[in-house]
């Protein structure tokens, strides 16, 4: 009995471009006014892109590649209203370029416009909307690493 693939396969379960085994991810570049973002999404891209060992992180003079970037913009918009002057719930959006590059500097995978966004509730309480604005920036970095990491290994 023979079967034959059909093509479909779980998104990133293909392998790095270019045969890349190590890889160096510096802090991303904050283009934005949120003090910290790029901490918070430089950690969860190492971590996606760490995590089913199919490239280790090295330094940058003992990598196969470079993944580098810049964090655009990051805005907050309004998507329900309990009156004029009032917000229920908020969006916040974060978009990022980042690009793969050889040690020679031969870029072998970029990505322009790379966004995520994730709602959260406005509360009463300014530092408990805070705090829901930090979970929905957290959320949405693990979702945009996720997405980064989909794209690099896509085999297309």
């Amino acid at each position: 009995m023979s079967f034959s693939s059909c093509g479909y396969r779980f998104v990133g379960s293909g392998s790095f471009p270019a045969g890349i085994k190590s890889v160096c991810i510096p802090i991303l570049e904050n283009r934005t006014s949120e003090t910290g973002v790029e901490n918070i999404l430089t950690n969860d891209l190492i971590y996606e892109l760490t995590r089913d060992k199919k490239v280790s992180l090295t330094s940058r003079d003992q990598a196969d590649a470079l993944l580098s970037g810049v964090i655009k913009s990051m805005s907050i918009e309004t998507i329900s209203r309990t009156g004029t002057h009032s917000s229920l719930e908020r969006r916040v959006r974060v978009t990022v370029d980042l690009k793969l590059t050889s040690p020679d500097g031969r870029v072998i995978w970029s990505a322009r416009g790379v966004s995520a966004n994730e709602a959260y509730d406005v509360m009463p309480d300014k530092l408990a909307t805070e705090q829901n604005r930090r979970n929905a920036i957290s959320v949405l970095s693990k979702r945009l690493a996720e997405r980064v990491y989909g794209r690099i290994t896509d085999d297309f």
